[in-house]
């Protein structure tokens, strides 16, 4: 039925089932004034989110020396990159005439090298201070969070399971950041799980238990084991606060970047975001800091695999997680590991319909040519489903995005374009040579 119906739409919804790269302008967008007032979350959620990453950051110093230069922060980088603009401008016909490219680093994350780095730590920490504090291993807000690398605090953590479901990123950041507590980590991972992340997640300590189904059979077998247990904590990607809260922190940060790099948004100079999307707490999350900060000033787009476009799915319907892409009769299987998500998040969707400005789908094998341009001309590594990133950009001469620029007054001579890098710095080498000379047809 729902096939029959996106056919009869035309348009993009007859590039979705037909698993064409397509372009997607959401007709239910908002002024953010409006919108903000009837969203379940407030400036005030992410502004203790960050208070709390504050906190922790000695001990995240400690745990992880690769951080204690940043005082315990785990940020990335906000690189411009003019010579992949060039190359978009002459292999792939994207001109951004006056405007300016650059890529936001999340693939160098300390600790997780990806996005998930954000909301997975924290999620980890929050539920971790909590525990503290009840057993007197804390005594408040203000003690000294170090004492978390204690042996005594080791030997209460390790009495507790910290579980997850994940295609791949989600699970390496809560499995590090909890075996790294002491915590019984264990990560349920889908068939699309690549096998060098299952190793690095061994090797670690961590517990992984493999299905030979999809993302969905791994969130609900590994739900269903941490609630039998009450020792047991499960982050839920689908529909976690504290995830949300964790990824909106990246917002903040990203603003005093951008300022450092000369760039203005306002509604001369537009702000234009491109983020892969999976089940969409990543995303959403980012989207809603940007927005608290930015306004309508600045646009965000989710790029999706089209074999797996399920928040697209879901916002472009009014389903949600009433839907599934194999509804619309797609496979769900794509290259992009961390983008294999056959249905999305209800709950970031609903908080998304109204501030999103659309989304864009992506082939596997642009994905490839697209890893490739960036490390000929910027000399950067980022895996394939962060390369979803630059579909965005790929975008703008089509003739959706033309309209949606003219409609809300955007001179993109002016404007600032982000193509968010999901994931990529804990490839390892052979992979990473094995993904460089990937070749598949668009």
């Amino acid at each position: 039925m729902i096939r029959e119906q996106l056919a009869a739409a035309g348009g993009a919804a007859a590039d979705l089932i037909a698993a064409r790269e397509t372009v997607w302008i959401n007709p239910g967008r908002q002024p953010f004034a409006r919108a903000a007032s009837a969203l379940p979350f407030r400036r005030q959620d992410a502004a203790e989110a960050a208070a709390r990453l504050r906190r922790f950051a000695p001990l995240l110093a400690r745990l992880f020396p690769e951080t204690a230069s940043r005082g315990g922060l785990i940020e990335s980088p906000l690189t411009e990159i003019p010579r992949m603009k060039e190359r978009l401008r002459t292999d792939c016909g994207a001109d951004l005439g006056g405007g300016r490219l650059f890529l936001k680093r999340d693939s160098d994350l300390a600790v997780a090298g990806s996005v998930k780095a954000r909301g997975g730590i924290y999620e980890v920490l929050k539920h971790s201070e909590e525990l503290a504090l009840a057993a007197g291993l804390l005594s408040g807000y203000d003690d000294d969070y170090t004492r978390l690398a204690s042996p005594e605090a080791r030997r209460f953590f390790a009495g507790h399971k910290m579980q997850v479901g994940s295609t791949g990123n989600l699970g390496l950041s809560i499995g590090i950041m909890s075996a790294a507590l002491g915590y019984q980590a264990i990560v349920h991972m889908s068939a699309d799980a690549k096998q060098w992340k299952k190793d690095c997640l061994r090797a670690r300590g961590v517990t992984v238990v493999e299905y030979a189904g999809d993302y969905g059979q791994a969130v609900a077998r590994g739900r269903a084991d941490s609630d039998a247990d009450p020792a047991s904590y499960f982050v839920d990607d689908e529909n976690s606060r504290d995830l949300f809260a964790g990824y909106a922190v990246a917002a903040e940060r990203l603003a005093g970047q951008l300022s450092d790099a000369g760039v203005t948004v306002d509604g001369a100079h537009p702000l234009l975001v491109t983020i892969p999307c999976g089940v969409g707490g990543a995303p959403g999350g980012i989207a809603f800091g940007l927005k608290l900060i930015y306004g309508d000033s600045v646009h965000v787009f989710f790029a999706e695999p089209t074999q797996a476009p399920c928040m697209l799915l879901g916002l472009m319907t009014g389903l949600y997680d009433g839907v599934c892409v194999q509804d619309a009769g797609l496979t769900g299987r794509t290259h992009a590991d961390g983008l294999a998500v056959g249905r999305p998040s209800g709950f970031v969707g609903r908080i998304m319909a109204p501030l999103l400005s659309g989304e864009v789908t992506v082939a596997d094998g642009r994905l490839y040519g697209l890893l490739r341009l960036l490390w000929q001309s910027e000399g950067i590594f980022i895996e394939p489903s962060a390369c979803a990133a630059f579909r965005g950009v790929l975008a703008l001469p089509a003739e959706a995005m033309r309209r949606y620029a003219a409609d809300n007054g955007l001179d993109l001579d002016r404007a600032a374009h982000i193509a968010w890098a999901t994931g990529g710095a804990l490839v390892p080498p052979e992979q990473r040579r094995i993904f460089l000379n990937t070749r598949l047809p668009l």
